[in-house]
């Protein structure tokens, strides 16, 4: 029989999946194993001061430090002005908009130790995008820096259910006036382990963002897989990081992962390559979450910050070049891990560390997590043959109202969108998302093993390839190209660049076709939206 819901705002209950199209969840490891009764804060946070670890610091901004006691303070506070004031009960969503500070962290904590349920929002995010956030979760309450809430206010307008912003910043803020009048002392509401406690959109790589539904037991299942095994942490490490707490990689990395290891988190809101080398500097941060792009640009400033402090460097989000691993490994004696996630599975479930980690491959599967590749028919591929990702373990999707269940979940399994193949040690190797495939007179190309060979090249900061229309071979790969500053794009660079793919890879992968443009267009969590730049290829061509 189910555990009876907290939840008296029955939303959530009534937008899960149909339970046959649901994933199956697989609990292998005795830590897997969470009473009935749960409510993941109390056991990050509030457990961690009841054994004595108040006084340790657990969170660290530019001219801030809050100890385990403090954030706990602070998460209650915005918890009794939720129960007391705005009248949130268990259920109801609360959407959060700003970027990593340590008053959003009290807010994620807050509303979720309240029993609501916290649906946070990328900082970069538009009035037009927020509207269609607010109304697919029924979203009536926001928490939001005030330095973000112009797009916020223009997001009411086209969406009246939001009726009420409540806004902090600065000190001054109206949050923190409320707060200033609350006691500090607020008991986690008795949640079920299979309440939903986070809804995560995901940041739109193949068009328009779902919302994914995690419950309690989710999040502490993430905290005990991907980090033990590759991390490590220890209760002395200071994670940082640049993805936003909104994005998954960032909420695990940045907040849960730091306070399941009752470690520190430092938040900076200028996570640049400058302002996150500064921050390690200063702050003499331990554990690295970022993107390849991130390590890439971050390379040529090394030499200005002293980032010895640093052990571990994790990366995620796009597949990590071979040039990128090398290059870092080279400059800073640090071996990159790379690994696997999605919004759908909450966060990592494919990764390697220390002497496990073989260059170009993903890595093996997380402890905790099964995962095969298979072919067209469903069937598990030989070692060597590419095709579809499939994984299942402690965590898995649940799109909110079931939108799309049954193309992400087959036969139990979450199947992730990416071309893999698996050799006979069990390390698994990126080839592709399924729609970056790019077929060119009959020949299958991966669109990213071309980017990694350009990316290797001193004159390119960053390129994307995508499939464009042709007459005579279907398509060809198209490659675009961000040069390094000071590098000239004409044609004599072309030739270059198309000779120097066909001396490193199979000639007939070159790209037959490279634009140099400024930028690439990206999700808000970095990632390249790809299907973009294909848009504009079979625009050009007539075809959409």
């Amino acid at each position: 029989m189910a555990e009876k819901s907290a939840h008296r705002d029955g939303f959530a209950a009534a937008n899960l999946p149909r339970p046959e199209t649901l994933p199956e969840f697989i609990y292998t490891r005795p830590e897997l194993h969470y009473p009935a009764r749960l409510n993941c804060v109390h056991e990050l946070l509030d457990r961690a001061v009841a054994e004595g670890d108040g006084g340790r610091t657990a969170v660290v901004a530019p001219g801030l430090r809050w100890s385990y006691a403090d954030l706990q303070n602070q998460a209650n506070r915005v918890a009794e002005i939720l129960r007391d004031d705005l009248a949130i009960v268990p259920g109801n969503r609360v959407l959060l908009r700003a970027a990593n500070t340590p008053m959003l962290a009290a807010c994620w904590l807050g509303v979720v130790k309240a029993g609501a349920i916290a649906v946070a929002t990328m900082p970069l995010l538009r009035a037009r995008e927020l509207s269609w956030i607010i109304d697919k979760a029924e979203v009536g309450l926001a928490l939001c820096d005030e330095r973000l809430g112009g797009e916020l206010a223009d997001a009411q307008k086209l969406s009246p259910r939001l009726t009420r912003i409540v806004h902090f910043g600065g000190g001054g803020g109206e949050l923190e006036q409320k707060m200033a009048a609350k006691t500090g002392e607020f008991e986690a509401v008795d949640t079920s382990a299979e309440d939903t406690c986070f809804i995560a959109f995901t940041s739109g790589t193949t068009g328009g963002p779902k919302g994914v539904m995690h419950f309690h037991r989710d999040v502490l299942a993430a905290c005990d897989c991907f980090p033990p095994a590759c991390i490590k942490p220890t209760r002395d490490d200071i994670f940082c990081g640049s993805p936003p707490i909104a994005f998954s990689f960032g909420l695990g990395g940045l907040l849960l992962f730091p306070l399941r290891a009752r470690a520190a988190t430092l938040l900076l809101e200028n996570a640049s390559p400058d302002g996150l080398l500064a921050g390690i500097a200063e702050h003499k941060a331990s554990v690295l979450f970022t993107a390849p792009t991130g390590y890439r640009a971050m390379l040529e400033k090394l030499g200005d910050y002293d980032i010895s402090s640093l052990r571990r460097c994790i990366s995620a989000g796009e597949t990590l070049p071979k040039a990128t691993f090398e290059a870092w490994r080279a400059a800073t004696g640090l071996a990159i891990i790379d690994g696997i996630g999605s919004t759908e599975l909450l966060h990592i479930f494919i990764s390697s560390a220390d002497e496990d980690i073989r260059p170009g491959a993903t890595g093996k599967v997380v402890p905790g997590y099964a995962a095969r590749v298979i072919d067209a028919d469903g069937r598990e591929a030989p070692p060597g043959d590419i095709g579809r990702l499939a994984v299942r373990g402690p965590t898995g999707c649940r799109y909110l109202r079931g939108e799309m269940q049954e193309n992400y979940v087959q036969n139990g399994w979450n199947l992730t969108g990416d071309a893999y193949r698996m050799d006979a040690d069990g390390y698994f190797w990126f080839e592709a998302r399924t729609d970056d495939m790019i077929i060119s007179a009959g020949y299958n190309i991966s669109g990213p093993e071309v980017e990694a060979c350009l990316l290797a090249h001193a004159a390119v900061a960053e390129c994307a390839c995508v499939a464009s229309p042709d007459a005579a071979r279907g398509n060809i790969v198209k490659a675009f190209i961000v040069l390094e500053n000071g590098v000239r794009g004409d044609g004599a660079l072309v030739k270059a660049l198309q000779n120097f793919v066909k001396s490193q890879i199979a000639p007939y992968k070159y790209p037959r076709a490279i634009e140099f443009t400024g930028a690439l267009p990206k999700t808000g969590s970095g990632k390249v939206q790809r299907f973009r730049l294909r848009d504009i290829e079979r625009e050009k061509a007539g075809l959409s």
